[in-house]
């Protein structure tokens, strides 16, 4: 039996029609340069068609910066120049095309800055997500588990351009949220304390105090929290490669 190959090469339809949909959005859309190689084998381990938003910007791009970086949509190939992984690299693909490997239970699509993580999930979610296959799914820092977001991955890309999204922050923004954003690389995020998913979080007058650091390191700490819970998430909210982590920690702001 022959697998025919997926086209790796652009439509010419869906990506001009993208990136015109974000364009014209209030998100301030950063398109991040591909490396095509790299993007191509992503795109081939994928195994989506290259019309589909998610092919399109699996070959296209290096990934994408919504609303100044607060949100990170994953690319085929990574981008050094800001630190944002590719997709294969925060999925762990196989180092070399493997037609049998997939992710079952579900594929990271996207960071937020504050490490919430959206995924598609797989032909097997698990235990862990709730939804059905091909349903976008977010993990929620503030609550340490998975929510259904009840739509596909082109319905999840409009609601992000939506105005929708600001609203779905709604309590963690703060005045100066762009700007502390806008500055920081996209392998960083920005750790609140006391911890999101903390009791004295949710007191509607707690002072928080946020931090930069890696998101690989807002990542660990949402699994350690979430497994002294008694729930194993098995990294499935994404890994960065070593080379892209940024030790540096600073303080950004503090509520008054």
């Amino acid at each position: 039996m022959t697998i025919d190959p997926v086209p790796t090469e652009d439509d010419g339809a869906t990506w001009p029609a993208l990136t015109d949909v974000l364009l014209r959005s209030f998100a301030a859309p950063r398109f991040l340069p591909v490396l095509r190689d790299q993007a191509r084998a992503s795109l081939l381990q994928l195994d989506v068609a290259v019309a589909s938003p998610l092919g399109a910007i699996a070959l296209n791009s290096g990934g994408i910066l919504l609303y100044d970086g607060w949100l990170r949509i994953f690319g085929g190939s990574p981008c050094p120049e800001v630190g944002l992984p590719g997709i294969g690299q925060i999925n762990a693909f196989p180092t070399l095309l493997d037609r049998t490997w997939a992710p079952t239970r579900g594929l990271v699509v996207a960071h937020d800055v504050l490490g919430g993580v959206f995924a598609l999930n797989g032909l097997r979610p698990g235990g862990t997500r709730p939804g059905v296959p091909g349903e976008m799914i977010y993990f929620d820092p503030t609550s340490l588990h998975w929510t259904r977001m009840e739509m596909s991955h082109g319905e999840w890309l409009t609601w992000c351009v939506s105005g929708d999204l600001p609203h779905f922050y709604d309590g963690l923004l703060w005045p100066d949220w762009r700007t502390d954003v806008s500055a920081l690389r996209a392998d960083q995020g920005i750790a609140v304390s006391p911890s999101l998913w903390s009791e004295e979080a949710a007191d509607a007058g707690c002072r928080m105090s946020r931090t930069v650091v890696p998101m690989a390191e807002i990542l660990h700490r949402q699994l350690e929290a979430a497994e002294r819970r008694g729930r194993r998430l098995d990294g499935a909210l994404g890994r960065y490669p070593i080379a892209l982590v940024s030790a540096v920690e600073n303080t950004i702001g503090r509520d008054e």
